[in-house]
């Protein structure tokens, strides 16, 4: 669903600079790690008994980031899904990993939950959109029309009993950059859970796991929606065991003719979104979160809302612009989560 992926500020605990800030009078050290993967720079947060472990539980969470990406990326022509891209139209079923049937799983459902508002098989308008962001030229009719032939959920068929995936139209295009992060961001989680360091938080250009609250804090401090580059939160939340995705084209859009266009796309209309918005969800899982904040933002908060009030434990933030003016919206959930100061730390 996205362009280039999104790339959304937050503000997260006390972030000065990497390194590590022991924590006097405990048995555990605060360790920051950052490392570019998938794209984007990884922030890497946890509390351990010691420098190694530290280094060796984040090492193990960027090498998941890693080889999700040789995996998922839509941009590597070796990647597991350009292989699947390959086969569209050909009348084949492929057998593939887990973590793409997985995500290729969940993607569908999501579909179906949203009626296509969010679709992975969006690749050929999403290429484009990046190529009228690089021209500043908008794609013509004809060539929206050609792409949406190519375009649509239920051309995708999952077998699960081989675990197969078969593309059933011609030059399909397969882009997850809508709900890899997300899964990869909850594939690393799970990695330094399992290593015991449950105190952890793992930052993903604009998707974010957390584990447990840092020591002596009642979670971690989350700044939501800036109104744009180098503008402080419009409020902070104390959050943790959770996930966070924000979604918005505060940085990724282009203006042609005096229009601006975001770097989300409606599959529906082939169109990048117009309204400039910006959309956060806070729930349990970061696969389903990466990938509902694309579906809020193409079906507006009224029919977005009802999505995000069905899902257990979700709650969801959007602001948007009409006529030039601010407009904000919040789930049922959303007042029931623990708002922070800007001076705490």
């Amino acid at each position: 669903m996205l362009l280039c992926g999104a790339a959304v500020s937050a503000a997260v605990g006390t972030f000065v600079q990497a390194g590590e800030t022991p924590a006097p009078q405990q048995t555990l050290a605060r360790y920051e790690f950052e490392q570019v993967e998938m794209s984007v720079p990884i922030r890497v947060v946890l509390y351990a008994p010691d420098k190694e472990a530290a280094r060796a539980a984040a090492k193990a969470a960027f090498d998941r980031f890693r080889a999700l990406n040789a995996v998922m990326s839509d941009y590597d022509e070796t990647s597991e899904l350009r292989r699947l891209c390959d086969t569209a139209g050909q009348g084949k079923a492929v057998k593939v990993s887990d973590d793409l049937w997985r995500v290729l799983v969940r993607a569908q459902e999501m579909a179906n939950l949203s009626d296509g508002a969010f679709d992975v098989t969006i690749g050929p308008l999403v290429r484009r959109w990046r190529q009228a962001r690089r021209l500043h030229e908008l794609p013509t009719a004809e060539h929206i029309r050609t792409a949406k032939e190519a375009v649509g959920y239920r051309h995708i068929r999952l077998d699960p009993q081989r675990q197969s995936v078969e593309l059933l139209k011609p030059n399909m295009r397969l882009d997850l950059g809508g709900i890899a992060k997300g899964f990869a961001v909850g594939e690393a989680m799970k990695l330094l859970k399992e290593k015991g360091l449950t105190r952890g938080m793992i930052y993903a250009g604009g998707d974010m796991g957390l584990g447990d609250p840092p020591l002596d804090k009642p979670g971690w401090r989350i700044g939501i929606a800036p109104p744009g580059p180098d503008k402080p939160p419009r409020l902070y939340l104390w959050l943790s065991n959770t996930a966070v995705a924000t979604s918005g084209d505060a940085w990724q859009f282009v203006e042609i003719d005096g229009k601006r266009y975001s770097h989300v796309v409606d599959p529906r209309t082939g169109i990048g979104l117009t309204d400039h918005n910006t959309v956060t969800v806070v729930m349990p899982d970061s696969t389903t979160a990466d990938a509902i904040t694309k579906a809020v933002a193409i079906l507006g908060p009224e029919k977005g809302f009802k999505l995000i009030d069905e899902m257990p434990g979700a709650a969801a933030f959007v602001v948007r612009y009409a006529d030039g003016k601010e407009q904000t919206f919040a789930s049922k959930r959303w007042k029931a989560l623990v708002a922070a100061q800007p001076k705490d730390k």
